[in-house]
């Protein structure tokens, strides 16, 4: 047997993280990791910002809300659809409004932007276009009429 100084046992609660010598000096490595944490989330807050309420997104909205509205529509129905929002943003860019909406067979496409438009396909067998059926920009220039013929 070795005779001598005992070593303390130590394990990972007896640690001592902080020792008295130490100074708390911030590691340039983590400094430069949290500005560009900061830099990445603030791009993707004003990303996120810009983009929820573009053109884009109204497109989409609406070209859905459209053929949903279509989907669930029955023989002699006519429809109202406010779309002032919509509007406002295809004038912005120059797009008529007679030219927002375009239904051609079972696709509606929503066009507020010069080079883009969001088309979505519906599955009720309306033939717009045939006499029975139709759609325009209703008297007040806020939305569009659709009329579901029989």
């Amino acid at each position: 047997m070795i005779r001598g100084k005992r070593q303390k046992k130590r394990n990972f609660f007896n640690y001592n993280f902080h020792p008295k010598n130490s100074k708390g000096n911030i590691l340039t490595e983590n400094v430069i990791f949290i500005v560009l944490n900061i830099v990445f989330i603030s791009i993707l807050l004003v990303f996120i910002f810009v983009k929820s309420g573009s053109a884009a997104v109204l497109e989409e909205k609406y070209a859905k809300e459209i053929a949903l509205l279509i989907d669930e529509s029955q023989p002699g129905m006519t429809i109202h659809l406010n779309m002032q929002d919509a509007i406002g943003i295809a004038k912005g860019n120059n797009i008529a409004t007679a030219a927002i909406v375009r239904i051609n067979k079972n696709v509606v496409t929503v066009k507020l932007r010069g080079n883009g438009g969001y088309s979505y396909s519906f599955f009720n067998d309306v033939q717009f276009g045939d006499g029975k059926s139709n759609y325009h920009p209703d008297n007040t220039n806020t939305g569009f009429v659709f009329i579901i013929g029989g």
